[in-house]
């Protein structure tokens, strides 16, 4: 087995750049909304069916289809925030927690009436394996990871950069300060909701790219992403990144001492563990 560690971290440094997309998006919107919106499962789901009609359908490449997902995910997010959750943040982080949960089944449910149960793929040409050695890599999975790193590298320069960022950065850090500057807190909220939902629906076509996709896409990969988000640190984009490459790389060599089935539970055990170390997370609470 020790033969297949190689290509058992390859597999795992893919896995976690594509998870740290969805991650971002989740602990973005905790730090400037303030609460869990586990409705990224269903969103994830939304950007992958969004970038399966413009890539099928309408028979363009994998790029102008990932944008379509951002675009789609981003604007489901917004108005789905808007209408479902942001009535009940008077309540409490709680209270909204529950109602994206339930927000993520109206969305899977109204997927599955338009499209149906049946596993779908998308239009990729068939291509041979790439060979470094021992490791065995698709071109699809390089491509997936160099876009992957660069939106990350494009997110991360808005965040710094920007007069938006900035704004983002201010609200997370502190609402009220920020309001006595005269940022609009609720602009901002907006913008979060669109560009985090919009990153976990590019997410969610990135893992769909390598596999298929069916109403429960997103809901499959729920775990990894609070894991990911948790361990790195609620609040905190660096922190996201981190702990998806950890989640990622640790369900990839879990492969070594157990079965594919069990995969899932490193998440669990990573946050066990992060947390029981570290409650806030290897990066603390620091918002992006």
């Amino acid at each position: 087995m020790l033969d297949l560690l190689p290509q058992f971290l390859a597999n795992g440094i893919i896995t976690g750049a594509l998870l740290a997309l969805p991650a971002i998006g989740f602990t973005a919107i905790f730090a400037v909304l303030r609460f869990p919106n586990f409705a990224v499962a269903s969103h994830a789901t939304v950007g992958a069916f969004a970038g399966l009609v413009v890539n099928v359908t309408w028979g363009l490449p994998a790029v102008p289809s990932l944008m379509s997902a951002f675009l789609v995910a981003g604007l489901v997010g917004v108005i789905s925030d808007e209408v479902a959750l942001k009535p009940l943040r008077k309540y409490g982080a709680l209270t909204t927690a529950i109602a994206s949960i339930a927000l993520t089944i109206v969305i899977e449910n109204i997927i599955r009436f338009f499209f149906g149960n049946d596993l779908r793929g998308y239009d990729l040409p068939l291509v041979r394996d790439i060979r470094f050695g021992e490791i065995r890599v698709n071109p699809q999975q390089l491509e997936n990871l160099a876009l992957a790193v660069v939106i990350m590298i494009v997110v991360f320069a808005a965040l710094k950069f920007t007069r938006m960022g900035k704004a983002m950065r201010a609200v997370a850090d502190n609402p009220d300060l920020a309001d006595l500057k005269g940022i609009d807190a609720v602009l901002v909220g907006r913008i979060v909701a669109f560009a985090g939902m919009g990153l976990v629906g590019v997410g969610g076509m990135l893992f769909g790219l390598g596999t298929s996709i069916d109403p429960l896409t997103g809901f499959r990969f729920i775990l990894p992403i609070f894991a990911a988000a948790v361990v790195g640190g609620l609040g905190s984009v660096p922190g996201a990144v981190v702990g998806a490459m950890i989640v990622g790389i640790g369900e990839e060599m879990s492969a070594l001492v157990l079965e594919p089935a069990y995969k899932s539970a490193v998440g669990f055990l990573a946050i066990v563990l992060v947390l029981t170390f570290r409650p806030r997370g290897l990066l603390g609470e620091r918002a992006y």
